[in-house]
């Protein structure tokens, strides 16, 4: 079934997510380009970002406002179907929850397992890539007005305390 045809049922079941608390879904690290690890648990380092992960090593720079990028799962299942094809988005957490900018304004911190992140002001959206694995039309919902209000695309983080996620924490917004 097309993104096209899945799309009304699931920005209603998007709108849906907590707002408060919520539960990381996916764990992914990105050790190159192009590849992805399914993990159980990751480290978050103010530093390194998630451990492991090639975010620190993609720029002479990295830019610190995009060390962690999270979207959230209900939009990943409405883009990419089948679970096991969420990880082709190229976020490192997806999670239940509602990262919408009125719910998640930038400088909200989240505690996720013993670690705490902030929502940076830098957009996330559809790329080459994404498109690449999910189709123009997944590209247009997700960089849509009604997608760009609902940061389906997902939110860029930065880590403020470094500690321990895995999959099944809660994601709570303090």
């Amino acid at each position: 079934m097309a993104v096209a045809e899945r799309s009304a049922a699931g920005l209603d079941e998007i709108r849906s997510a907590p707002s408060d608390t919520g539960t990381v879904e996916l764990i992914v690290r990105r050790p190159s380009v192009g590849e992805r690890e399914v993990l159980e648990s990751a480290e978050l380092d103010l530093e390194h970002g998630l451990v492991g992960d090639s975010w620190s090593r993609r720029a002479r720079t990295p830019n610190p406002k995009a060390q962690l990028t999270l979207m959230n799962a209900r939009a990943a299942a409405l883009i990419a179907g089948d679970p096991a094809r969420w990880a082709l988005a190229g976020d490192q957490l997806y999670v239940d929850l509602d990262l919408s900018p009125a719910n998640l304004p930038t400088g909200t911190r989240l505690a996720l397992g013993s670690a705490v992140i902030e929502v940076t002001e830098l957009p996330h959206l559809g790329c080459n890539k994404f498109t690449k694995h999910f189709g123009e039309e997944a590209r247009e919902l997700v960089n849509s007005p009604e997608g760009v209000a609902l940061n389906l695309r997902g939110i860029n983080t930065r880590i403020v305390e470094g500690g321990t996620v895995r999959r099944g924490d809660a994601i709570r917004r303090l």
